[in-house]
């Protein structure tokens, strides 16, 4: 991207948190420091973080004498910085904010006296937290409930604003503002008070700082590939899912978490209280959304983000040697998860050996442990034991065998059952395992494969229904079928473990009474007595209004897996559901904005299934992929062991560019333009075609399937 290009594509004025009015969002975050959201007064007042949940509710703002509010104002949200504007009789305020890399936030103030007294600036902290210095202010936040204390140095352009700067009427006055943060005792205090001083006392024009700021924070987008094509609903969420992981990508350099890795998002839910750790926080590492990062991350042309994760887990796994949630200073519980096969997928794209050889034996590790924990002597299907370990609380599977009672949290109503999404996970990572150690050179390759065919044996046999066409969950005793249609009944099919036999699964998708509800894919079939589109369970909020109830709400974590079904059922059944694959796929992508309006990004964890109402209010939620939709699908691209596939989904497009792809060591281009259609790029020739670090390797009048080997690449 261009300098400057995902701010004017992803401006979207005012942002706010739904269930706090007045709560304004930031899109910039440091590798360590962000805004849960921001108070609508100057500088930065609200609820700030640092590595994970803390909620300090004020760094700095600036007073103006005989204004209490600064409401209504004027916002301007761009992925980069923050704009606020405020005017009354008395004074004219404007501003641009935004939180660095390296983890200061900065604000660019311009004050002017409109009235006839003079009107007094005066720079505000938290309490006494902070003491003066020679260099300006310097202070500490005390955190009981993490390992660490948080130091901050704050400098001013004016020194003048740490007591108080008068203005006449008609004069105005501009400030560079800047407090670094940092651990107490790992970042020592002349360090912050430099980086600091490099934003507010540089030298430069304040209006040169903002701009070189803007163009530093573009620069991570500068390294992904480029896609657009004639439909905008597509070009705008591509920008926007790139913009997500950036804000959700962090680097905390501390406990368990010394390597990069994104968060699943940016807010927390329940407690706001200053300093406090009530309640549940996204942003940590969590096991079961690692793979769906990595899924879109990998295409960034550099790995490190993406192994980053892989290596805090491998670095850090329980007492059982699986892959777990962390914080800095805890591991935490395991989830089901495919990142062992996200990982090969990575090193599919980047061939990146080194670092799979140190991952792999961690990746071992998951098979052997999963298979002891969840596993049993009968067969290779996975059991759940606790509900919420698959990510998917409350699937009515569970309650199935007690006729889904009305208090599903009585303990003897609820059944432990064999997972199709467990089980499928398991074969994906140990087909995984299996595929790297022959492409490493590891000797157990045999072995894994074998095992990988006896957990697709298992499941073909025992949890797939003829009569109804559906895979189902397993009593973890008897073997019997819960008979719910829940999500996971198509990720066999994501998996590509189906044939012709199962060739009526896909159909449940396209049924008004099942999975095609006003807002698809539900997280269980509309026709299941415990179906509910807005998250309560059997006519009551077990987990409040908008708690996490996978019994009829829209994920967009599901409907991802659940759309790279339906694409390669679509391919192998000779395109028989591209049509359909598109109609779902914009569904999926208006998701991404409220009120279907593409001037407001934003996507949260889950929807109301009929009507697509948003139900929880964890904006930019980072639990699910989308960029590899695009690439594999409307741009048609897999990058396979030996070679790189061409087979895209018929979108109906006049025109597509996926371009600056890197991957298997060559850069890559991929046009299509309809032919005779009228088109205003020039770049793009008729027919489909593919480039190869600039020349031309393959061209066709129409849309087909195609294979290069890797050895003509070079």
């Amino acid at each position: 991207m261009t300098a400057n290009r995902i701010d004017e594509q992803l401006f979207a004025g005012r942002k706010a948190l739904r269930t706090l009015p007045g709560a304004l969002l930031l899109g910039s975050t440091g590798a360590r420091l962000w805004a849960d959201y921001l108070e609508p007064r100057p500088g930065f007042s609200g609820r700030f973080d640092f590595i994970h949940k803390v909620n300090i509710p004020l760094l700095y703002t600036v007073s103006a004498s005989g204004t209490e509010s600064f409401e209504p104002c004027r916002t301007a949200w761009y992925p980069s910085h923050l704009g606020m504007e405020y005017k009354d009789t008395r004074l004219s305020f404007s501003e641009q904010k935004f939180i660095t890399w390296d983890d200061c936030a900065v604000s660019f103030q311009t004050w002017s006296n409109l009235g006839k007294e003079e009107l007094v600036l005066k720079l505000e902290t938290y309490g006494d937290a902070f003491h003066e210095t020679d260099n300006g202010l310097y202070g500490t936040f005390l955190v009981q409930h993490l390992s660490f204390n948080i130091d901050a140095a704050l400098v001013s352009s004016d020194e003048d604003l740490f007591r108080e700067v008068r203005l006449k009427p008609g004069e105005t006055k501009s400030f560079m503002i800047a407090a670094a943060l940092g651990i107490s005792g790992q970042d020592l205090p002349d360090d912050l008070t430099q980086r600091a001083s490099g934003y507010a006392l540089s030298g430069r024009s304040h209006a040169q700082i903002v701009a070189d700021y803007i163009d530093a924070y573009n620069e991570w987008f500068e390294h992904i590939p480029g896609f657009h094509c004639s439909d905008p609903l597509l070009n705008k969420t591509w920008t926007y899912r790139w913009f997500l992981l950036r804000h959700n990508l962090a680097d905390p350099k501390y406990g368990h978490l010394q390597f990069p890795l994104f968060y699943e998002g940016r807010s927390h839910k329940k407690s706001k209280a200053p300093f406090s750790k009530g309640g549940w926080e996204f942003c940590k590492l969590i096991n079961l959304s690692v793979p769906l990062h990595l899924m879109d991350a990998r295409w960034h042309h550099d790995p490190t983000y993406s192994e980053g994760s892989l290596q805090n887990m491998k670095e850090s796994p329980n007492e059982d040697g699986m892959f777990c949630c962390m914080t800095v200073d805890t591991v935490m519980h395991s989830f089901a998860n495919f990142s062992c096969w996200a990982a090969y997928q990575l090193y599919l794209v980047h061939r990146n050996k080194e670092s799979m050889i140190a991952l792999l034996p961690g990746l071992k590790a998951q098979i052997t442990a999963w298979k002891r924990a969840h596993g049993s002597d009968r067969d290779e299907l996975m059991i759940e034991y606790r509900h919420t370990r698959t990510g998917k609380e409350y699937q009515p599977s569970y309650w199935y065998f007690h006729q889904y009672p009305r208090n599903p949290k009585d303990p003897e109503t609820y059944t432990h059952v064999k997972r199709v999404d467990r089980t499928v996970y398991h074969y994906l990572n140990a087909l995984a395992v299996a595929k790297l150690c022959e492409e490493l050179g590891d000797l157990d390759a045999e072995a894994f494969h074998k095992q990988a065919e006896s957990i697709r044996t298992d499941i073909l046999l025992k949890m797939w229904d003829d009569e109804s066409a559906f895979f189902y969950d397993l009593h973890h005793e008897t073997d019997e079928k819960a008979l719910v249609k829940n999500i996971v009944g198509f990720y066999p099919a994501w998996a590509q473990i189906i044939d012709n036999k199962h060739d009526a699964l896909i159909d449940h998708l396209f049924n008004a009474g099942e999975f095609d509800t006003g807002c698809p894919f539900p997280s269980v079939s509309a026709d299941c007595p415990a179906y509910t589109k807005d998250g309560g369970w059997m006519g009551h909020f077990v987990k409040g209004r908008n708690g996490c109830v996978w019994d009829g709400p829209t994920w967009p974590y599901t409907n991802s897996i659940v759309l790279d079904a339906l694409a390669k059922e679509s391919k192998r059944s000779g395109h028989r559901y591209d049509g359909q694959f598109t109609h779902y796929l914009r569904e999926y992508s208006f998701l991404h904005f409220f009120n279907r309006d593409l001037n407001q990004p934003g996507l949260v964890e889950h929807y109301n299934s009929a009507t697509g109402e948003p139900l929880s209010d964890e904006q930019e939620y980072n639990h699910s992929f989308y960029i590899d939709l695009l690439i594999a699908h409307i741009a048609g691209l897999s990058i396979e062991e030996d070679r790189i596939v061409l087979d895209p989904i018929d979108a109906g497009l006049d025109y597509f560019c996926l371009d600056r792809v890197k991957a298997a060591g060559a850069e890559l281009r991929i046009t299509y333009r309809k032919p005779g259609s009228a088109l205003d790029d020039a770049g793009i020739a008729e027919g489909y075609r593919l480039y190869v670090n600039g020349k031309q390797a393959f061209a066709n009048d129409g849309l087909c399937r195609f294979e290069l080997p890797l050895s003509q690449l070079r």
